[in-house]
């Protein structure tokens, strides 16, 4: 990275970058609890040498960063998988709740670009079909950052938001949902061929802001896998060639998915139950009416404080559905 020529080929210093900062993640907390360990000796040996009582204060502060580091180490343990390390594509789906569904499609969007900015990591609109009531109807995003996949797969599933509506004039309860799906984004070269005879490309003019180049010219770019009857979209470039490129690493993705899921059971039933995006098949619940409270049902974590949650504070169910995987 230091020589004359590095950011000559953007491209490749950007990769170089992104897998520095994964090593990074890796190694960082192994040289801290290195040099804790090493603080932490030289601290009993004062105490050997002149009484526990003088560095009591100082062992229990060194030994709350140790523990606080071996946490961070554990859970990095955890994000082993073969894909874990790479960056994700992001999908919301609207369910059933009309209107109040679509806005609560909207609110898990933020909730996940402001996770994504606190963590320091990119974000991308891939595309994006709002609704004309209010809300969004479909997104993707796509979140580049060290191991953003293997932490954002403990947010596959359908959610469910319980809240007084602000659309009902009546001021009543209602229960929306919305379903996330999660993909990595998968290099060139990863074991996922695609037969572009199985494809069927589409290209139609991109909707919504975007100036002039908007409806001008048809740069949107839909893929259809007719085998497994995938659909990715991608309209985010104005090159209608670099939508094609998205598009075909979105539906490499998601046939690496599918072919995931035929083999993992838990996937299997997480995806058979959510041919409707509906009752009965939500992993976690954001209630803000008559209580607060988020809950995520499969590991029992919960949260009394949900605005801090929709506004991207969901490390804590990431961490506490990696350390049930692993109990």
């Amino acid at each position: 990275m230091g020589s004359a020529n590095f950011w000559d080929n953007q491209e490749t210093a950007q990769q170089t970058v992104a897998e520095l900062k994964r090593l990074g993640v890796s190694i960082d907390p192994v040289e801290a609890a290195a040099e804790l360990c090493n603080e932490q000796r030289a601290n009993i040996e004062l105490g050997d040498e002149f009484g526990v009582d003088e560095v009591r204060d100082e062992l229990a502060r060194v030994n709350d960063k140790l523990q606080n580091c071996l946490d961070t180490l554990e859970l990095q343990v955890m994000l082993g998988g073969e894909h874990d390390s790479r960056n994700a594509y992001i999908t919301l789906q609207s369910g059933a709740g009309g209107v109040d569904a679509t806005d609560f499609t909207e609110m898990l969007m933020r909730m996940y670009v402001r996770w994504a900015e606190a963590n320091e990591f990119e974000i991308e609109e891939i595309e994006l079909l709002s609704s004309d009531e209010g809300g969004i109807r479909h997104t993707t995003l796509l979140i580049r950052g060290p191991f953003v996949y293997g932490k954002l797969s403990a947010e596959r599933g359908v959610h469910r938001l319980v809240r007084i509506s602000p659309y009902d004039s009546q001021g009543r309860r209602h229960t929306s949902f919305a379903a996330v799906e999660v993909m990595p984004q998968l290099d060139e070269d990863a074991a996922i061929e695609i037969d572009m005879s199985d494809v069927r490309v589409d290209t139609y003019r991109a909707g919504g802001a975007g100036g002039q180049h908007v409806n001008k010219t048809d740069s949107a770019v839909r893929m259809t896998h007719q085998p497994s009857g995938i659909v990715v979209q991608c309209q985010n470039e104005r090159s209608q060639l670099k939508n094609r490129e998205i598009a075909k690493s979105m539906l490499a993705s998601k046939l690496y998915e599918l072919r995931e899921r035929e083999k993992n059971s838990e996937l299997q039933e997480m995806y058979g139950s959510q041919g409707e995006i509906s009752w009965g098949s939500q992993i976690r619940s954001y209630v803000l009416h008559p209580y607060q409270m988020v809950k995520d049902h499969r590991t029992n974590h919960e949260v009394g404080n949900a605005q801090s949650v929709l506004e991207g504070d969901i490390n804590p169910f990431i961490e506490a559905y990696l350390r049930a995987r692993f109990d």
